[in-house]
């Protein structure tokens, strides 16, 4: 990206005075996922994990979560109040079993930002790509399960109450310990996604495909880095009025998809485009399909929303 991104927007709301307007119920701990709440972390606490590490370059990104669940973005230091913000944050975020996502941001990695956010730890909360509050180490790290369950109801207030899947597993559990070492180019792309370099990542899969013509993942990787690539700098809400304006344009009937598909409303995103596809013959329609199947290659053949979609792809095209 071109320009430092910021965290501290002008405006947010001081969350850390929410803990002292409400107290948790009896019964189950601040942060706890709710009975029936979907998602493995829920159910085996300390495997799956929906916190994840990122690059100040792909903080945008990342933010796009937000359109789907609220995302926290945690700017921390090396000393022993941010180790303790991290580790109680990740256990309320992981409670609530993928419905809302923490990113953190290693200030070392971007001393500018840093000094930007000002006091560390610092964490800023988004939600539908805008931020809605703020809170530093001057928040008891005891009360932070608070401030996640607020969060939690302010997005419910908003109508944001999507679920994403994990974003990891926990470092030490059984299955993460056990997975085989990565392909040395499939190794090279993520490295380079760490670093934000979408262009690099694109290149060694693509490389690792004509070394192996028949590596899916690497053909999967390209498509996903792709999606990433088209998604880094738009902005959501003219995207989306944009498609409102101009239902014709599949450039911009494309974009909607993407973004949907980045934000988990993978229903609607293929819905968009089959509408589109038996409303608009010639070339329109056909680049259309070619950017719905390379999504439905995203998502994944075994996935029942892919399946559903082909069949009333099949009837708009025949």
């Amino acid at each position: 990206m071109s320009e430092q991104p910021s965290i501290n927007a002008r405006g947010a709301v001081d969350l850390s005075s929410l803990t002292d307007q409400s107290q948790q119920p009896q019964g189950r701990p601040a942060g706890a996922a709710p009975a029936g709440a979907s998602g493995s972390a829920a159910q085996q606490p300390g495997a799956d994990t929906w916190s994840v590490s990122i690059q100040p370059q792909q903080l945008q990104q990342v933010i796009q979560l937000s359109a789907q669940v609220p995302v926290l973005v945690l700017i921390h230091g090396a000393d022993d109040t941010s180790a303790q913000f991290r580790e109680t944050l990740e256990s309320a975020v992981d409670a609530q079993g993928g419905r809302l996502v923490l990113a953190q941001i290693d200030a070392a990695a971007s001393p500018e930002l840093a000094q930007q956010a000002g006091q560390l730890p610092v964490v800023t909360a988004f939600l539908a790509g805008q931020p809605i509050g703020e809170f530093d180490a001057t928040a008891p790290a005891e009360q932070l399960p608070q401030l996640v369950t607020q969060i939690m109801q302010l997005a419910t207030q908003n109508g944001i109450t999507g679920t994403v899947p994990p974003q990891g597993r926990k470092a030490g559990t059984a299955e993460g310990a056990s997975e085989p070492e990565l392909p040395p180019l499939h190794q090279k792309a993520h490295q380079a996604l760490e670093q934000g370099d979408y262009d690099s990542a694109i290149a060694a899969f693509e490389q690792a495909v004509r070394e192996k013509p028949d590596d899916e993942d690497a053909k999967l990787g390209i498509a996903q880095v792709k999606l990433m690539k088209r998604t880094q700098d738009v902005d959501l809400a003219a995207v989306r009025q944009r498609a409102a304006e101009h239902p014709d344009d599949v450039q911009a009937q494309t974009q909607v998809a993407d973004i949907d598909v980045l934000g988990g409303h993978v229903e609607d995103a293929f819905a968009r485009l089959v509408r589109f596809i038996q409303t608009h013959p010639g070339d329109d329609r056909e680049t259309a399909r070619r950017h719905l199947v390379e999504l439905y290659s995203i998502v994944g053949d075994s996935d029942p929303r892919v399946a559903a979609s082909r069949k009333r792809l099949a009837s708009a095209l025949f």
